[in-house]
């Protein structure tokens, strides 16, 4: 019988295997895809949860993959600078922040289980299906062979769904939710190497997407080190409310999209020293999905069942804190559950009180989008331009964006 049973064999599910280990508890990975590759594009790391992958000793590794941005910098959407903060270690964190791709995060993480647990550790190919009647204490969980379509049973004493936006457990414990809420912004994401822009360590972002807006970010050490950058990028565009009654395409992270359908919104978009449309079209492969979260839940599991990261609280991108706030769950995780052993439903209710409330707090804080309000107001007021922003904004409103960050990060009130 195994102890604790994950599915899902993503950033959260990947931590949550490592955290339990460290404390202890047996666990297991199952996952529906046949090979877990490096996909995706760029993600960002906040020092909090930062400090929970340096304390399962993957601190060398992170710095040697990753950049550490030392700012964030917004600019209107004729490359005027609008505002910025400090990041990271020069925010006065004792930890860094780290931008790097999810794909290597994700190999990074499972490398570690691997070399830890052992190759047995994470078992893909392999789907959550249900749950069957108890036995002895012990759930009955039924999986799937994808490739031979066999089911069978495995017993465990925990369950945890760590599957994601559309989360077979989630659907299972919160039957009749309905598809993922889409807010009418379509999104295309990108990586590409580049030179360095900026000064090389800043997360910039330009424009609102009240209508379009744009996020670029460096992505990986090894480029730095060689004088080059690879370059993150997310275009937002919102779409007129009568396109909101249908989503546009399926949540899917790999679903591939087209140069010819983003550039128009970016027709001669320049910011600082970096030409938008030139660094889209060096960019080989798209990915395109509409922005989309779920209605934070009154509460996750039942029992010795509960649910982690996206599976448990999807969230608009505008924090850059999904990831983040996935593995801050797998520290909170494996910690409730090693104080309370060996009782699991204890310890998987300890954990959901920490993080229920905070991450759902999270989750609409981003649905509000408190920056890009000011950031729209500049839009508004200064549609060609400005040259002081002091001109643009009040004091108040300048404060009113570190405010908001704190709010969509989870750093603070």
């Amino acid at each position: 019988m195994t102890d604790v049973l994950v599915a899902g064999a993503g950033i959260g599910g990947l931590t949550a295997a490592l955290g339990l280990h460290a404390a202890g508890i047996e666990v297991r990975v199952v996952d529906a895809v046949d090979e877990l590759r490096p996909a995706g594009v760029g993600i960002n790391l906040l020092p909090y949860a930062v400090r929970e992958l340096t304390d399962l000793g993957l601190g060398a590794e992170l710095a040697a993959t990753a950049v550490a941005p030392d700012a964030m910098t917004h600019f209107d959407r004729h490359g005027n600078r609008i505002w910025s903060e400090p990041r990271g270690l020069a925010d006065g964190h004792h930890w860094p922040q780290y931008s790097l791709h999810r794909g290597a995060l994700q190999l990074l993480l499972l490398d570690a289980v691997r070399d830890r647990l052992g190759d047995h550790a994470v078992r893909t190919g392999t789907a959550f299906v249900r749950l069957a009647e108890r036995e002895g204490g012990a759930l009955r969980v039924i999986l799937r062979d994808v490739a031979r379509g066999r089911e069978y049973a495995v017993r465990a004493r925990a369950l945890v769904g760590a599957d994601g936006l559309h989360s077979a457990v989630r659907a299972m414990l919160h039957p009749g939710e309905g598809p993922p809420r889409w807010n009418g912004v379509r999104m295309w994401r990108g990586v590409a190497e580049w030179h360095p822009v900026l000064g090389g360590r800043t997360v910039a972002i330009a424009g609102s997407n009240a209508a379009a807006k744009l996020v670029v970010y460096p992505i990986s050490r090894p480029a730095q080190e060689r004088g080059r950058a690879v370059l993150n990028w997310v275009a937002e565009v919102r779409f007129p409310r009568a396109h909101h009654h249908a989503m546009a395409g399926p949540a899917d992270w790999n679903r591939s999209g087209r140069l010819s359908d983003v550039l128009p919104h970016y027709a001669g978009w320049r910011v600082a020293d970096l030409d938008v449309p030139a660094l889209f079209a060096a960019t080989r492969h798209i990915l395109e999905y509409p922005m989309v979260d779920r209605d934070p839940l009154a509460w996750w599991g039942r029992g010795p069942v509960t649910l982690l990261g996206d599976a448990a609280h999807p969230m608009y991108p505008v924090g850059s804190s999904g990831g983040s706030q996935a593995i801050l769950d797998a520290g909170v995780l494996a910690r409730c559950l090693a104080y309370a052993s060996p009782d699991r439903e204890a310890g998987l209710r300890a954990y959901e009180e920490v993080r229920r409330e905070a991450a759902n707090a999270v989750v609409l804080a981003n649905r509000d989008m408190p920056a890009d309000r000011v950031l729209q107001a500049v839009a508004e007021r200064a549609p060609d331009g400005f040259e002081r922003v002091e001109d643009v904004l009040t004091p108040q409103e300048l404060g009113a964006l570190d405010a908001a960050y704190r709010r969509t990060t989870g750093l603070g009130p």
